[in-house]
C-alpha cells in the first residue's frame, strides 16, 4: 500500500512538472504576449509595435467593432509599416475630417471569418498561386505565395509580406504585416 501511494505520488509530481512542457505559450508581438482569450483590440493595445494601428482604430471608431464577436482576420501593419507611408500621411488620416478615409484604409485590412496562414496558402494555391479576398471595406485584397512567404497585394498594386502569422485571438486571427495596404 505504501509502495503504491509512493508510486502514485511520484507519478503525480512528475506529471505536475511535465505539464508546463505541454502548455501552449502565447505568441509574442511587440514584446507582449498575445492571449488567445483576449480580443484583437485588447491584445493589439499591449503590443509596442502596433501603437499606430491601435491609435488609428480608435480614431476611426472601430475599437468596439474589432472587440466584437467576429470572427475577423486582421492584417495588422506595424509602426514601421506606417512609417513607410509618405510624410504626414498618418497625421492627416488621424484628423477627425479624415475619419471616412481612415475607416476605409483600416477595414481594407480586415477579412470576415478566421483564415489562418495554412488556409490562406491553400486559397492562393487553388487560385493558381493567387486568390482574392473580399475585405470588410468591400474591395478585393489579393493573397499569394512569394516563395515560402505570404504576400498581400492591394488594389493600387502595393504589397505587404506577413511577418508573423497566426496570432490567434478570441474573436479571430491576426497576421502582422510589414506595409500598409491601400484600397482604390
Amino acid at each position: 500500500m505504501m509502495r503504491t501511494t509512493l508510486t502514485a505520488a511520484l507519478l503525480a509530481s512528475g506529471l505536475a512538472f511535465a505539464a508546463p512542457a505541454f502548455a501552449e505559450t502565447a505568441p509574442m508581438v511587440g514584446g507582449a504576449p498575445m492571449m488567445a482569450d483576449k480580443t484583437i483590440v485588447e491584445n493589439a493595445s499591449k503590443a509596442s509595435n502596433l501603437t499606430t494601428l491601435v491609435a488609428a482604430v480608435k480614431a476611426a471608431g472601430l475599437a468596439d467593432t474589432l472587440s466584437g464577436k467576429g470572427p475577423f482576420t486582421v492584417f495588422a501593419p506595424t509602426n514601421a509599416a506606417f512609417k513607410k507611408l509618405p510624410a504626414g500621411t498618418v497625421d492627416s488620416l488621424l484628423k477627425p475630417d479624415m475619419k471616412k478615409t481612415l475607416t476605409a484604409v483600416l477595414t481594407y485590412h480586415v477579412v470576415p471569418g478566421k483564415l489562418d496562414a495554412k488556409e490562406l496558402m491553400a486559397k492562393a494555391k487553388m487560385g493558381g498561386e493567387a486568390a482574392n479576398l473580399k475585405t470588410v471595406e468591400g474591395q478585393v485584397l489579393t493573397v499569394k505565395m512569394d516563395g515560402d512567404r505570404l504576400a498581400l497585394i492591394d488594389q493600387k498594386g502595393g504589397g505587404a509580406f506577413v511577418e508573423q502569422a497566426d496570432v490567434n485571438q478570441s474573436n479571430g486571427v491576426v497576421h502582422v504585416i510589414d506595409s500598409v495596404l491601400m484600397p482604390k
